[in-house]
């Protein structure tokens, strides 16, 4: 695209005159957008910044900045920072367009969102169209251990709706097994053991398992413990699948 040329003092504008930055990262787009002017006030020097803002902008006063020129200053860098939070501004700077275009001066038009309708009107006459998007936050990985709690307090309910949300997250059920397997023993080894030395686990894991005991007797963890196991073991036989005889186990905790 060819780019403006000077002509007696002033520039021939011979290419479009408008940048649009817009997205939810305003801190991203906002230091763009200082580079940006920084840069094109960098190629004239004697050009007029003038910033304008929703409160300040009307119609006349977008035509002025349009095809208007300062005595000193042959053209301007004109900064329309959100006036689109104004509906009816916003109407009427899609309505210019072409004349913003052709004007004389240079357009930054900065936003905090654009609907694809007027963004499609934009890209008609813009230089360049720059989004800028909060990079989305990483989904939090379901915390398995929340089985083991709802298991210790032998909640039937919580159990339950833990283990669905543990499927949807899509953790393999070897691991969900696993985890369960591994809180029953530890509130079996609580139950036989006088401290966490004896029972060789962890002060925190021994004092937490062993404040479970009071929702479980020991032989009502010893049968769960044999029953995880042949499950495991039959499911690996092919005799059922290991997710559906989990669910059966959780249901009759």
């Amino acid at each position: 695209m060819p780019r403006a040329a000077q002509t007696g003092g002033k520039w021939k504008n011979s290419s479009t005159m408008l940048y649009v930055l817009y997205g939810t990262d305003t801190k991203k787009g906002r230091d763009k957008l200082h580079v940006l002017v920084g840069r094109l006030s960098a190629k004239r020097s004697d050009a007029a910044l003038l910033h304008v803002d929703g409160e300040t902008c009307t119609a006349s006063a977008l035509d002025e900045l349009i095809h208007g020129q300062g005595l000193f200053s042959p053209k301007s860098i004109v900064v329309l920072d959100r006036v689109f939070r104004v509906e009816e501004i916003k109407e009427v700077v899609c309505e210019r367009l072409s004349d913003i275009q052709a004007s004389e001066n240079i357009f930054v038009l900065f936003e905090d969102a654009v609907d694809k309708k007027t963004l499609t009107k934009l890209s008609r006459h813009a230089e360049k169209i720059q989004e800028f998007e909060e990079a989305a936050k990483a989904k939090e990985r379901f915390n398995v251990f929340s089985l083991t709690d709802a298991l210790g307090r032998r909640d039937k309910r919580a159990l339950w709706v833990c283990y669905q949300k543990a499927k949807q997250e899509g953790i393999p059920d070897e691991e969900l097994h696993g985890i369960l397997f591994w809180q029953v023993k530890a509130m079996l080894l609580s139950a036989r053991a006088g401290n966490a030395n004896e029972a060789k686990l962890n002060p925190f894991v021994y004092k937490k398992s062993h404040g479970f005991l009071r929702n479980f007797s020991e032989g009502e963890l010893a049968k769960l413990s044999a029953e995880l196991v042949t499950l495991y073991h039959d499911a690996r036989r092919g005799k059922h699948e290991l997710g559906m005889a989990l669910e059966r186990l959780i249901l009759a905790v």
